[in-house]
């Protein structure tokens, strides 16, 4: 009996392996034409394909299928699936990035916010969260928040020509006048000609 059974496992562990090795053959071939099928603009078939091999829980596949909706113009039934993500890898920086397009394009900047904030506690010093919440805070014209956001950017890529001319503003506007001509003679340095950068100028001169 002993014997039977040890045989009757053998033969489940096979049939378990084989059937996963099978799915993950299916799972495959669908994001290869799902990228195939993305590039070429087919939003729509993109995401059939990848439906066609759903698991709820797959990361991955709520991934994709949160951006492919995006791209579609199906920012309500994107939302869900990057949710889904973020449940799955709780840590995950790019599904919260990801999730903030379909908010953005519903004009939901409290969503925005939010995610942008939660990725800031995971990475404090993460450049892009902080130059689009620089960014946010400036248009709200507050421009001694946007300038601890921008300051972060600025330190990590003295190079950078967005966040440079963004912070040489936020000085202007803060009346840091010293400041915000040493950025803005950078951000000529960077990209020669810059209007931006010239108007800021001429209007501290």
């Amino acid at each position: 009996m002993d014997i039977l059974k040890r045989i009757l496992l053998v033969v489940f562990v096979a049939l378990g392996t084989a059937a996963i090795a099978q799915n993950f053959e299916q799972t495959q071939a669908a994001f290869l034409k799902s990228y195939e099928l993305e590039y070429g603009g087919e939003y729509s078939k993109a995401i059939n394909v990848l439906k066609d091999v759903y698991n709820e829980e797959s990361y991955e596949i709520n991934l994709r299928l949160g951006w492919l909706t995006y791209l579609s113009g199906l920012f309500n039934e994107s939302m869900p699936y990057y949710q889904k993500s973020i449940l799955l890898k709780p840590m995950s920086i790019e599904a919260r990035l990801g999730i903030v397009n379909p908010a953005a394009a519903m004009g939901n900047w409290t969503q925005v916010e939010k995610y942008y904030k939660e990725i800031l506690e995971i990475d404090p010093e993460n450049s892009t969260v902080n130059y689009r919440m620089g960014v946010i805070y400036y248009g709200r014209e507050d421009f001694t928040t946007a300038f601890k956001y921008l300051e972060k950017v600025v330190n990590h890529y003295p190079f950078d020509y967005d966040g440079v001319i963004m912070l040489a503003w936020t000085n202007y506007k803060l009346g840091k006048f010293r400041e915000a001509r040493v950025l803005f003679q950078k951000a000529l340095l960077i990209k020669p000609g810059d209007k931006s950068a010239t108007e800021g100028l001429g209007l501290i001169k």
